[in-house]
This record gives structure tokens, sequence and C-alpha cells, in this order.
């Protein structure tokens, strides 16, 4: 009989996370998550060609829509693709598919992964990152991210009603706010590299360059889309200068 993932002994490496991390369970599990995902694709789809006579939208008009919503989506999702391929050392696929892929922010999930494994006094990628601290951090996420979507679906009507209370009296502090905390949240994570060693801060200045000269090409030339790889250029320049570094 096929055990439980949780009650499997594990492998005689307890570094060796990708014994784990590529259990046929979780395959299993991420093949649901994109079936419910297709499905949910389908059924909007459906919908908005009933909804499109509504609103004067023809046939052609609404072939053009899918088109083009196509055609913008390939910039973000390459960008997710190179953040997920930076990550599948640590998570591997099915954790990096499903939580980064589809329904999660690789910058919320390997913030929470750190913290989780912080707690254990492990920290991610070196030898203190065991099996066990994996299956932690993973269940962190994964309970993260389904909080976050129970939260969405319960707290959407409620905090609607505050927040257009909020913007009558004082429409900016809804924008400074919730930006404000995510800066704080994940400059406190970044800070806490740069007393480790001269490669962590070359690490941290040039990720941090390239971020926002992504922003601001983005602003100065109108192109969005430099938001959405923002994120995968600054890791990437960020491990070429850490090689580069740790090569001098």
């Amino acid at each position: 009989m096929h055990q439980p993932l949780a009650l499997q002994p594990l492998a005689n490496d307890p570094t060796n996370i990708m014994a784990v991390a590529n259990n046929p369970v979780l395959w299993i599990c991420v093949a649901g998550v994109f079936g419910v995902i297709i499905i949910q694709s389908v059924i909007f789809m459906k919908a908005a060609r009933r909804a499109a006579p509504s609103v004067d939208m023809s046939t052609q008009d609404i072939k053009t829509s899918f088109r083009s919503g196509a055609v913008s989506a390939i910039g973000p999702s390459l960008a997710v693709c190179l953040v997920a391929i930076a990550l599948l050392g640590l998570f591997g696929a099915p954790a990096v598919l499903v939580r980064i892929g589809l329904i999660g922010s690789a910058a919320y999930e390997v913030s929470a992964a750190s913290v989780s494994a912080g707690t254990m006094g492990a920290k991610l990628g070196d030898a203190s990152y065991t099996q066990s601290v994996f299956a932690v951090a993973f269940f962190v996420m994964s309970i993260g991210g389904a909080m976050w979507m129970l939260a969405t679906l319960i707290l959407t009507p409620l905090l609607r009603k505050g927040d257009a209370k909020i913007r009558s009296v004082n429409p900016a502090a809804m924008a400074i706010v919730p930006a404000a905390a995510l800066i704080g949240a994940f400059s406190c994570l970044g800070l806490t590299e740069l007393p480790k060693s001269g490669t962590h801060v070359l690490s941290f200045v040039v990720s941090a360059a390239v971020m926002g000269i992504c922003l601001l090409l983005a602003k100065r030339l109108g192109r969005s889309w430099l938001r959405e790889w923002g994120l995968g250029f600054s890791i990437v320049f960020g491990l070429v200068a850490a090689y580069f570094a740790v090569g001098a």
C-alpha cells in the first residue's frame, strides 16, 4: 500500500530535497490544481461569450480580445518562468509549478519559505536545508496561499466598503499604506543578508539597481512589461554578480 507523503521515511541523505520534492503525490496534486484552473478558464470564456451581446461585442471582437489577452500574457509568463527556473533547485518542480507558476507570488513564497526555515534554525539552500525543513516550508507556503484565497473570498465585500470610506476621506492612504508595508517587509528580509559577506552586499545592490532601472524605464518608455520582467532580471543579474564575485 502506498504510504502518504507525510508518513514516508526520509531518504538516507536528509539534504537531498529532490527525493521528496518530486514525489508522485505532489505531481498528482499539481495536476489537480492545473485541472481546476483550466476548468475555471473555460467557464469564464463561456461567460464572456454569453455576456458579449449585452455590451454590443461581436464574435470578431471577442476573438480579438482573447487573442490580445493571450499575446499580452506571454511577457509576464516568461518572467514567471525565469523566476521559477531560479527556484527549482530550492523547491522542486511540483512546488514551483503550483505555488509560483499558477496561484502564488515569487516574492511572497520565497519570503514565507525563508521565515519558516528560519524558525527551524535553517536557511534556504545551505546544509541546514533538509527534507524536514522543506516539508515545513512547503506547508507554510501552501497554507499561506490557501488563507490568501479564502481571505480574498470572504473579506473582499467587507473591505470594499471600508476602502470606499477611507478613499472618501484620504484617497492617498489606500495607495501608500499597503505599498509601504510590502516594501518594509521585503527590505527587512534583504537587509538581514548584508552582514554575511561582501558577495551578499554586491548581489543585493545589483539586484536593487536592476529592479530600479526596470521600473524607471517602464515609466519613462511606457513599457509596462518591464515591471513584470523586473523581478526575473534582478534575480539573474544578482546571481551573475555573485558568481563573478565568488570567482574573483
